[in-house]
């Protein structure tokens, strides 16, 4: 018979690939789908990350092993790219959920934390690597030795982990100090002839993987710290103050579950004793913020292995908190944690930041059915924040496209900045430089840009007329509209010619070969 709780974790999280149809971050799709993408079909673009070597190939493999998969029955359709990448990672998460439950005892309280989680519903189904870290960590805690304090096979998902992300080792640091505390084997036996003998098997498979793919001996793990802890590269995406994971990303990230949690804490720390276990979680919470807030760049997406945690602490505590309280009570805390859960991740599942997925399904469109009046294919310029789109994991036509650039300055030049802020600092000079205004068939066939931008680039759109708007946001800022645009150049056998885009000097512009992934 087949496990109820199982299945309805399966079809909550099969339901979240349909209802989250957000943005969220540039990872979901540019350090999984679009290498994947790359590894399957020739063509994608891989950014420094993969250059460089940080990023460990395993998770775009497996979804490179799909897509193969879908070419072998031709059934690679630029739907089935996007969606099916998210149905696997989405049974991982729902399985995750599923020893979740079986971790905490199977409590309704835990089914129903885990359940209502409104990020974990926001991030489940995502092709993150984050996602995939969480899922792992939490299969790796249900195996987690607390009473039968010889078994090790939570070691297994956990080394997967650290070598697909190298910063999922910080949490298991206190966890796995307690269990060889706690082991009667001799230390060195059990480092030797489990952790070691673990890691090397995982990590062997793991330098093969990205060896072969990378095309020479890449150590993957030892690459992301040298460029992210020792040279620092993270602080060029953003800085955030060392206090910033407590008073903003964990009750962010927890939402209304701050109130459990914090009152789960609270009796944890009084009665240590008694709660045991659920102090050894609160000391790898605590050393997991400590050394996070020691990172300049911080999102809260990097707080997802330590969600489940909290939730584990936040269950047990309602739980007990449950026995002794009245049934109206019990029933109005769960509407209140329901409500405060639902609202969240309803919002910015299906309404914030959708337009600039939303415009990738016109470009694919455009790409495959588009000739201008030259008889040529589109040429696509994405004249917004870098990545800011998904690309051709999302087109799955090898067509020419151009996104504003934004390389970390590896060179630690005083003077450098990147494309991105170059074009924002001064639209129409780059426009000058970069874009050609003749002959006219070298120009880009459609701009993609958010509203906001358009005043600046009112002379240069003279040449295009708008093709489609795209809501995207009810929260703006300098360079993210309300709403994605598609311009289209304008064509000439029409009756009414809009006048032609030409700066000072623009005969002396060549036309530049427009940038192809491929």
């Amino acid at each position: 018979m087949l496990n109820k709780i199982l299945l309805f974790f399966v079809a909550l999280r099969l339901a979240s690939v349909f209802l989250v149809q957000t943005w969220y971050v540039p990872d979901e799709y540019w350090q999984s789908l679009e290498v994947a993408h790359r590894l399957a079909f020739g063509y994608g673009h891989l950014t420094w990350e993969w250059t460089h070597g940080i990023r460990s190939y395993i998770y775009p493999s497996v979804i490179a092993g799909l897509y193969k998969l879908l070419e072998l029955v031709k059934l690679d359709c630029v739907e089935l790219l996007v969606l099916l990448p998210r149905v696997l990672q989405a049974l991982l998460s729902a399985y995750s959920d599923y020893r979740f439950y079986v971790w905490s005892n199977k409590s309704k309280w835990s089914a129903f934390m885990i359940a209502t989680s409104w990020f974990w519903f926001y991030t489940g189904s995502r092709t993150l690597a984050n996602t995939l870290e969480a899922s792992l960590t939490v299969i790796a805690l249900s195996y987690f030795p607390w009473s039968d304090v010889e078994c090790t096979t939570f070691l297994w998902p956990v080394a997967v982990s650290v070598f697909v992300r190298p910063t999922s080792a910080i949490p298991w640091i206190p966890l796995c100090l307690h269990h060889v505390m706690k082991s009667t084997h001799p230390v060195w036996e059990l480092l030797v002839k489990r952790y070691f003998l673990i890691g090397f098997v995982v990590g062997t498979v793991s330098v093969a993987v990205d060896s072969f793919v990378h095309g020479s001996l890449l150590l993957s793990p030892y690459e992301f710290v040298r460029f992210n802890v020792l040279k620092g590269v993270g602080s060029f995406y953003g800085e955030h103050p060392w206090y910033w994971y407590v008073n903003v990303g964990l009750p962010t990230v927890l939402g209304i579950g701050t109130l459990p949690f914090l009152f789960g804490a609270v009796e944890t720390l009084r009665h240590l004793k008694v709660y045991k276990e659920r102090g050894v979680l609160l000391v790898t919470v605590l050393f997991t913020l400590v050394v996070y807030s020691l990172f300049p760049h911080k999102e809260f997406r990097f707080l997802l292995q330590i969600l489940p945690i909290c939730l584990y602490v936040s269950a047990d505590f309602l739980s007990r908190w449950s026995r002794k309280a009245s049934g109206k009570l019990v029933w109005f805390a769960a509407l209140v944690l329901l409500v405060g859960n639902v609202i969240p991740a309803g919002y910015l599942s299906f309404v914030h930041q959708r337009g600039t997925l939303d415009v990738m399904s016109s470009v694919q469109t455009l790409s495959r059915n588009y000739r201008d009046e030259f008889d040529q294919p589109p040429k696509f310029l994405f004249l917004m924040p870098c990545h800011s789109t998904p690309f051709h994991s999302h087109v799955h036509h090898n067509t020419t496209m151009r996104f504003l650039r934004c390389e970390p300055n590896f060179h630690n030049d005083p003077t450098y900045t990147d494309e991105a802020n170059t074009f924002y600092k001064d639209p129409v000079s780059w426009l000058r430089r970069n874009i050609p205004v003749y002959p006219r068939s070298a120009t880009p066939s459609h701009v993609i840009a958010f509203d906001s931008l358009e005043p600046e680039l009112q002379d240069f759109l003279t040449s295009y007329e708008k093709k489609e708007t795209i809501f995207h946001s009810d929260y703006t800022t300098d360079r993210i509209g309300g709403n994605v645009v598609i311009y289209e150049r304008f064509d000439p056998n029409k009756k009414t010619t809009p006048a032609t885009f030409v700066e000072e000097d623009a005969e002396d512009n060549q036309p530049t070969e427009q940038e192809t992934e491929g």
